[in-house]
């Protein structure tokens, strides 16, 4: 059996670590190299780099910041945000990602989907959503959750794995840092739907959160943030709680 995977997401705004509630009210944090290194060692599987507002600001992804953070790390790395172009996919895989994940730029051209994977294999190439329920539909969101695209998350996603996408990250809107849980009824829509491996991301407050997102079989890592960031949760911990709990980790 696969070990499941523990993975902490540095949101990054400005050159600093933000987090929010609801992709709402974004607060200061820290600095994105401190954290990385301190992540480096704590025993997180891989680290996720996203710069949040790239795609909405219209802009490419802040490299310099990117590269002292890999700089800084031994462990898997998948970074996000203003991906839009195979140029940008090999910007950012040369400052030393391992995995690159596009959203917007997908949506924008779902083409660069089968492009990237193409050029650089499957296994690089991260489908990333931003989903929120809106009249009973699970509905997916472009440029940081703030536009309602109207298309379907759920066939989203099926068309993203079929044009390539090697792994998927379901962004929960609806539960990002509520820290009530993750969103189980969206992501058992999703595993029901995909093959590929699946990210759950938005609601983790306590270990137990981990341990209930792991009874669904489908899913490969849980993701968070704020309850990593200021050690509400010790990864090293965690991991011992959920192999206790039966679930396959590395420690």
């Amino acid at each position: 059996m696969l070990a499941k995977r523990i993975i902490p997401c540095l949101d990054v705004k400005n050159g600093r670590v933000v987090k929010g509630t609801n992709f709402e009210g974004l607060r200061d944090m820290a600095d994105p190299v401190e954290m990385a290194r301190f992540y480096n060692t704590s025993g997180a599987d891989e680290l996720v780099f996203y710069d949040i507002t790239a795609s909405a600001e219209g802009r490419t992804l802040f490299t310099d910041i990117l590269r002292r953070v890999a700089s800084e790390i031994f462990i898997p790395l998948t970074v996000g945000g203003g991906i839009k172009t195979l140029d940008d996919f090999d910007c950012v895989l040369k400052c030393g990602a391992d995995k690159v994940s596009v959203n917007s730029g997908a949506i924008a051209d779902p083409s660069i989907i089968s492009a990237a994977a193409r050029k650089y294999g499957d296994q690089c190439v991260v489908l990333s959503m931003d989903v929120k329920r809106v009249d009973g539909q699970f509905r997916l969101f472009a440029k940081g959750g703030r536009e309602d695209t109207g298309i379907d998350a759920m066939d989203w996603a099926v068309r993203g794995v079929k044009n390539g996408a090697g792994e998927i990250v379901l962004n929960s809107i609806d539960t990002d840092g509520v820290k009530r849980g993750f969103d189980m009824e969206m992501l058992q829509e999703l595993t029901s739907r995909v093959q590929v491996p699946v990210i759950a991301s938005g609601g983790a407050g306590k270990m137990e959160d981990f341990a209930e997102l792991f009874k669904n079989p489908g899913i490969d890592a849980g993701l968070a943030a704020s309850i990593f960031h200021t050690q509400q949760v010790n990864i090293r911990e965690l991991k011992q709680y959920l192999r206790s709990q039966g679930v396959e980790m590395r420690l």
